[in-house]
C-alpha cells in the first residue's frame, strides 16, 4: 500500500516539472496623451490640456453657464394710441461678474417728443443661469413722461424669462413691475419681449408694453435689433 502511494506521489511530481507555468496576463498601462502622436495645435490646446488636470462636469458647467447673452438694442418703436413713432435704444443683461445678477437699462421717445421714457433695473435670477427657465426680482428706476402724467421713482417688479434654444438664439420674457408703487401716481408697466437670432452675434427682438395708471393708459410696440458680443 506505501508502495503505490510512493508510486502515485513520485508520477504527480513529475508531471508538475514537465507542466511549464503559466505566467500572469501583463496589464498595460493606459497610454498618456503624451503617447497618442497629436500634432502640436492639438497637444498645446486650453482644452486638452485642461482635460489632462482634471475631467470636467459637463453637465454642472451647462447649468452654470448663461442661457441667455447680453444684448445692445437699437430699434424702432410705435406708439399706438398717438400713432407717433420714434426710436428705441437699451442694453439687456449685463452680467456682474460671476454672480447671476445684471443690470439693463432703456431709452425710449417719439420723434415729436410727447413720448419719454427712460431707466436702469438690477435684476438677481434664483435659479442657476444655465437654466431653460427662470425667474428674477426686478429693482430700478424710471422716468416716464406722456401727454397726460410725467412720474419717476423706484420700479420694482419680477421677470419671467423662457429660453427655447440656449446661447441667445430664442427666448421670450416676460415682465411686470411698478413705478412709484403704492402712491396715487403709481404706474403699471407690463412688457412681453420675443427674439431670435438670424446670425451667432445679431437678433431680432419685438416689444409690446402697455401702461397703466389712474390718469391714462398707454402702449408701445417696438421692432429691435440686438447685437450679442
Amino acid at each position: 500500500m506505501r508502495d503505490r502511494l510512493f508510486i502515485i506521489l513520485s508520477f504527480l511530481f513529475y508531471l508538475q516539472l514537465l507542466t511549464p507555468a503559466h505566467s500572469q496576463p501583463q496589464v498595460s498601462p493606459s497610454p498618456r496623451a503624451s503617447d497618442l502622436d497629436l500634432s502640436s495645435d492639438i497637444e498645446d490646446s486650453p482644452v486638452l490640456q485642461r482635460w489632462r488636470e482634471q475631467v470636467p462636469n459637463i453637465l454642472e458647467e451647462i447649468t452654470h453657464d448663461p442661457s441667455f447673452r447680453t444684448r445692445f438694442r437699437l430699434g424702432y418703436a410705435l406708439f399706438p394710441s398717438t400713432h407717433a413713432t420714434g426710436i428705441t435704444l437699451g442694453v439687456e443683461d449685463v452680467f456682474v461678474s460671476n454672480t447671476r445678477f445684471t443690470i439693463s437699462g432703456e431709452y425710449h421717445a417719439a420723434f415729436n417728443r410727447d413720448r419719454i421714457a427712460y431707466g436702469a433695473d438690477l435684476r438677481y435670477y434664483l435659479r442657476p443661469l444655465g437654466s431653460y427657465i427662470n425667474v428674477a426680482p426686478v429693482i430700478g428706476y424710471r422716468y416716464l413722461e406722456t401727454d397726460a402724467y410725467l412720474i419717476e421713482g423706484l420700479n420694482l417688479g419680477a421677470r419671467l424669462l423662457l429660453v427655447l434654444s440656449r446661447n441667445g438664439a430664442a427666448d421670450i420674457s416676460l415682465t411686470q413691475s411698478w413705478v412709484a408703487l403704492g402712491s396715487d401716481t403709481e404706474v403699471a408697466l407690463t412688457t412681453l419681449s420675443v427674439g431670435y437670432a438670424v446670425t451667432p452675434n445679431l437678433r431680432i427682438s419685438t416689444d409690446f408694453q402697455k401702461q397703466t395708471s389712474h390718469q391714462s393708459n398707454d402702449s408701445r410696440v417696438g421692432i429691435v435689433l440686438e447685437w450679442m458680443p
